[in-house]
Order: structure tokens, then C-alpha cells, then sequence
């Protein structure tokens, strides 16, 4: 029985040594030192527009009538509906915008494997502007609508556009280097205190997500089962002995 008894403390004082050890390897502020991927690709479906970035960026817009300071009207490209309800006859705007804009985030990305907090995205990501591949654009949209720039319009004549028009562009997220802007975190990186909201690193190229830093991060070990095997072991050994007593 003290052989029992023994072994059980013994069991404890390693699991005890194993837990440290466990969260010695993975302090909460783990640098990032791996590589750096999104997870998969964002899809605008309606357009079939795409990208292998952290978010994807339609932003659509509309030619119509503006009413300047001095009481004269200018047309312009507005992303928000402009209320012409006021404005003089002939210079009405539509009552709506056709198209809305979308936004979406990466939601499986990751950072030495471990997942990134969409708040790191949304915080440290730069959007920037790109020509998507239209080869998937759907046949009633490619009737609609023709090449313009970097992205699409409704208009006849790109040159000559006319009121209630459309203009759609797309922007896709980029990151820069999160070192010493994240922790890893409960097994998730999220943003670091006082982290640089600004950063004015140049973003991670396409070709290659790899951010070189130092740091460690090794993945989290659970221990509970090693301490309740341990208790489990000690009460049945306490137990019997006790009946041995009786």
C-alpha cells in the first residue's frame, strides 16, 4: 500500500513538472515566426471575383447628381445614394442603388498554424486595389456590364457616363509583419497591448506570406487528465487501505 501511495505523489509531482514545462514552452507573448496563410479563397459569388488575401473588398458605385454649395450640379461617382428629392427638375437621381457593396474577412486564417483573431485583420490589414480575373463573370453580368479600368461599369460608354450608371471595383486585404503586434493567446494570436495600428511595414507579398522573426510557439498540452488520473489513483489507494484498517 505505501508503495501505492508513493507511486500516486510521484505521478502528481511529474504532472505537476510536465505543466510547467508546457506553459514555459508557450509564453502568452509567443512571437510569430512561422508562416502566414489565409486560410483559402474569398469568393465574390455574384461576380465570381476572387482572392487568396485576408478580405475581399466590392465596392460599387453609382453616377448621379450633385448639389453644390453655391445652388449649380455636378455629376459624380457615389458610393452612398444622394437624395435629389430637392433638387431642381431634371436632375433627378434613381430612388436606389441596384448593386450593394460587400465586405468579407478570412475567417480560417492562420499564423504558425495557430488561428488569427478576424480583430488582427481588421485592425493591422491595408486594403488595396486589384484587377480581378473576370473569366467567371456570369453570362447576364457580362451583358450588363464591360471592362473599365481596373473593374466594371454599366455604362455604354465608359468615357460618357450617364445617370443611375454603375461603377463596381474590388480591393483585397493585405498584412504586414505581425511581430511584436500579436500574442498568442488561449491558442488564437490577437492583437497585442499598444500594438501598431498603423503599421508601416510593406505588406506581406503574394508570393510569399513567410514572416521571419524570432520567437517560439509550441503547441498547448491539456495536463488535467494526468492530475485527475493521479487523484483518481491516491483516493482508490487511501480507500482501500482504509477498509484494510476496519
Amino acid at each position: 500500500m505505501k508503495r501505492l501511495v508513493v507511486l500516486a505523489c510521484a505521478w502528481l509531482a511529474a504532472t505537476w513538472l510536465a505543466a510547467g514545462t508546457v506553459s514555459a514552452q508557450v509564453p502568452l507573448d509567443a512571437a510569430p515566426e512561422g508562416s502566414l496563410a489565409s486560410g483559402g479563397e474569398l469568393v465574390d459569388r455574384e461576380f465570381g471575383v476572387g482572392t487568396h488575401r485576408f478580405g475581399l473588398d466590392r465596392r460599387v458605385e453609382m453616377f448621379q447628381w450633385l448639389r453644390t454649395g453655391d445652388g449649380r450640379y455636378e455629376r459624380a461617382w457615389k458610393a452612398a445614394l444622394v437624395d435629389s428629392s430637392g433638387f431642381a427638375p431634371g436632375h433627378e437621381n434613381p430612388p436606389s442603388i441596384p448593386l450593394d457593396s460587400l465586405r468579407v474577412w478570412a475567417q480560417d486564417a492562420t499564423l504558425d498554424g495557430w488561428p488569427i483573431d478576424v480583430t488582427v485583420l481588421k485592425v493591422l490589414g491595408r486594403w488595396e486595389d486589384f484587377r480581378p480575373n473576370f473569366s467567371r463573370l456570369p453570362g447576364n453580368l457580362s451583358a450588363t456590364f464591360q471592362p473599365d479600368g481596373d473593374g466594371l461599369t454599366s455604362s455604354e460608354n465608359p468615357l460618357d457616363p450617364q445617370i443611375g450608371d454603375l461603377r463596381v471595383t474590388w480591393r483585397e486585404l493585405v498584412l504586414p509583419s505581425l511581430a511584436g503586434r500579436v500574442r498568442l493567446i488561449d491558442g488564437t494570436w490577437q492583437l497585442a497591448p499598444r500594438a501598431n495600428r498603423n503599421p508601416a511595414t510593406p505588406a506581406v507579398p503574394q508570393a510569399s506570406a513567410a514572416v521571419a522573426v524570432t520567437g517560439t510557439a509550441a503547441p498547448r498540452a491539456s495536463h488535467w487528465p494526468w492530475w485527475i488520473g493521479g487523484a483518481v489513483l491516491l483516493v482508490a489507494g487511501l480507500a482501500w487501505l482504509s477498509r484494510r484498517r476496519r
